[in-house]
């Protein structure tokens, strides 16, 4: 992925340092509040979260060159989503883009929506319209997930920045006032659609750029995929040695998941990204 050289986001809030911690720093009970938290979207880790750092807080740590090279990235590729969705949305949706701030932080995290952990992976809170990132989880995926690579990490904050759009465009408020309504079963289904709409923008995303910026490499769009085949349900409970139950998705399989992220990517269209009009809602 060609990123260095271009513009940084001003949208950045860089929270990492102030009392860094392993996403085990809150405890069991921590974790499983986080997990139930119903406003996060985010790419649930949690079963493969057990081999991170159980360390003790570190008031004030220092970031790494490794640590300063990911915000850095980050910046720009949150600038980048800024840049494509500021043309977008006005054109397919009729809405002017409101830019969000996207959080770096690491270990825990305080947000309009709760408190949260590394163990939830990344996340957006619409109360705040803020993405929350701990970058460690780009090493997560690269060492536990196999699915390392620039462009990986850029779409899943691309994913992030998609369910931002949603938000814009009102389909969060209609999704979360629903999921109030239903049962387990078809409220995890609803969660599914959002979140395979929000891959479909990031395929959306990852064509304006490439267009754009000339963004993408030899292997960049397989290194997505890979990415998104990674944070699929089924291989998610799979890794964690417990047998895929779709009635408990919640974000959709890896095929699925693969499969809407390059319909976002053929077509550059959000229409051809309406997962609830594909499943009859």
């Amino acid at each position: 992925m060609r990123w260095q050289g271009r513009r940084g986001s001003g949208n950045i809030e860089d929270r990492r340092g102030m009392g860094r911690a392993g996403a085990g720093g809150i405890g069991i009970v921590g974790m499983l509040a986080v997990l139930a938290f119903g406003y996060f979207f985010g790419i649930d880790i949690s079963p493969v979260v057990r081999e991170l750092d159980q360390g003790q807080p570190q008031a004030n740590a220092p970031l790494s060159e490794r640590d300063q090279q990911y915000g850095q990235f980050v910046s720009v590729v949150l600038a980048d989503t800024e840049e494509v969705w500021a043309a977008i949305l006005p054109q397919q949706a009729g809405r002017d883009y409101a830019d969000p701030r996207l959080v770096l932080y690491s270990g825990v995290v305080q947000s309009a929506c709760g408190g949260a952990s590394a163990a939830m992976g990344p996340f957006y809170c619409p109360n705040d319209q803020k993405i929350y990132l701990d970058t460690d989880f780009f090493d997560l995926m690269a060492q536990k997930m196999g699915a390392g690579g620039d462009f990986a990490y850029a779409y899943v904050i691309a994913h992030e920045v998609g369910h931002h759009v949603q938000n814009l465009v009102g389909t969060l408020g209609q999704v979360n006032a629903a999921r109030g309504r239903m049962d387990e079963a078809r409220s995890n289904r609803l969660s599914v659609l959002t979140e395979l709409q929000a891959d479909c923008y990031a395929g959306i995303w990852a064509r304006q750029a490439d267009q754009r910026f000339g963004t993408l490499e030899e292997g960049d769009l397989q290194e997505a995929a890979r990415a998104a085949h990674a944070v699929g349900d089924d291989v998610i409970q799979s890794n964690a040695g417990r047998t895929p139950m779709p009635d408990s998705f919640t974000h959709g399989s890896a095929e699925q998941r693969q499969e809407w992220l390059m319909r976002g990517y053929r077509s550059g269209d959000m229409r051809q990204c309406d997962t609830f009009s594909q499943a009859g809602l």
